[in-house]
């Protein structure tokens, strides 16, 4: 029996988190026992390897300043579970998620009993709450970021007003296939009958499986490069400003709050969502509430400040991708700089691959560490294992806890130096309780 914030969280956390076979027939058997609360709200549709939750995050921003009452659903959390259900970026409360969690506990159980592959996994769960909640709630806008792939996740239960690829790479083989063409077809599974896409650059053997999914679906494509355009103005200025062309902006302007190279894409990407939803809405697209959303937004571990000099940053580049975006921001904007890195990642990632491409900058001292993770199937890499693989520069280190790694290199860190800690995001949470 679920009788307070904790008890609803054992529950949540201690459900199965994957099923052998795929499949929404569960999810929607689950709504529909919960009178599917998902119905009656207009939904924009988030999935992508990289940039879902930067991108969610600053079509919020953006939205609110126009006035909307907005509620996101995204995922992991950083801080607390709360974070992942938001209504105009408050998270929601321990008695309302303890209330909800009470809700859906006997239908769980009652689905438990009758279906041969048991009752609904943990993110099923999370979803139908969210769906509760925002029932209840009734924003304007739910922004709703797909947990893994799109085709079969339980958010692929609605019709939105637009669907967002922002990103197809390398990340949850084990579960979406072992070929870009093959994750991206599972991303193209939350394409619906002529509703509008827009797409980041994509990989081509993504980008063709995206284009024949949307041209069978009718669906409208809004790709960056082709419909939209943007650039970064101040080159080797870590908040970047930027120019943006598409839909009725011209040569609009603006700054972003959240840093790193990364981000002109992933508001390039919002900007266009939020134009084509603020014109099936009829509401007029207003310079002024985008510029301030995009100045105000701010997104825990993605490039976040946590110490300003010397300047420490927490990055949660959790994939090869994401390594990669990251190296790109350090050669960019920080070149004449000295940067050290504190880099911890989960053992199921490609984990090789991603201290190859922190190796690879000849400013960064690398220092390698492991911890908690978030249970025992899901174990911090031995990273110790790889590195005698790379020529680097300076050696890598190895800590044998973050924290006394963290000491370590606050030692060495020189007034105009960076650190960037950097890794799984279940690190990066580890890491933020401790320095936020």
């Amino acid at each position: 029996m679920i009788e307070s914030y904790t008890d609803a969280l054992n529950f949540i956390h201690g459900r199965t988190k994957f099923k052998k076979i795929p499949t929404l027939d569960r999810m929607r058997l689950f709504l529909d026992r919960l009178g599917n609360p998902q119905r009656g709200l207009q939904y924009i549709h988030v999935t992508g390897t990289n940039g879902k939750g930067s991108t969610v995050a600053m079509m919020r921003s953006m939205l609110m300043a126009t006035g909307l009452n907005v509620g996101s659903f995204t995922s992991p959390f950083i801080t607390r579970f709360n974070e992942r259900i938001a209504l105009n970026a408050e998270p929601i409360s321990d008695t309302d998620l303890t209330r909800l969690a009470k809700k859906v506990e006997p239908v769980v159980h009652q689905l438990d009993q009758e279906l041969p592959t048991g009752g609904p996994t943990e993110f099923e769960i999370d979803t139908a709450i969210m769906f509760c909640y925002f029932a209840e709630k009734k924003p304007d806008l739910v922004l709703l970021e797909v947990g893994i792939g799109g085709l079969y996740d339980s958010t692929n239960v609605i019709t939105p007003l637009v669907s967002v690829i922002t990103t197809v790479g390398w990340d949850h083989m084990k579960y979406l296939g072992n070929t870009l063409a093959k994750i991206a077809h599972q991303k193209a599974g939350i394409i619906r009958e002529s509703v509008p896409v827009v797409i980041g650059h994509l990989p081509l053997s993504a980008h063709e499986v995206i284009v024949k999914e949307s041209a069978e679906k009718k669906a409208q494509i809004y790709e960056l490069g082709k419909e939209f355009s943007t650039r970064k103005l101040n080159r080797h200025a870590m908040n970047a400003e930027i120019e943006y062309d598409g839909g009725e902006l011209h040569h609009f302007r603006g700054k972003l709050k959240l840093a790193g190279d990364y981000q002109v894409e992933n508001a390039a990407i919002a900007i266009t969502t939020v134009q084509v939803v603020l014109n099936k809405l009829g509401i007029p697209v207003n310079v002024v509430d985008l510029k301030k959303g995009l100045a105000t937004t701010w997104w825990p571990g993605r490039m976040e400040t946590v110490i300003d000099e010397p300047l420490v940053m927490l990055d949660g580049a959790h994939n090869l991708p994401g390594i990669q975006a990251l190296v790109k921001s350090i050669r960019d904007d920080f070149s004449d700089r000295n940067v050290y890195i504190l880099v911890a990642i989960l053992a199921d990632k490609q984990y090789e691959l991603m201290i190859g491409e922190l190796a690879s900058l000849a400013n960064v001292h690398l220092m390698v560490t492991n911890f908690a993770g978030p249970g025992p199937k899901r174990p911090s890499a031995d990273l110790t294992s790889v590195i005698g693989e790379f020529k680097t520069k300076y050696p890598i280190q190895i800590a044998e806890n973050w924290q006394s790694g963290f000491v370590e290199l606050s030692q060495e860190l020189g007034a105009d130096d960076v650190m960037i800690i950097t890794g799984s995001l279940y690190f990066i949470s580890e890491v933020r309780k401790i320095l936020k």
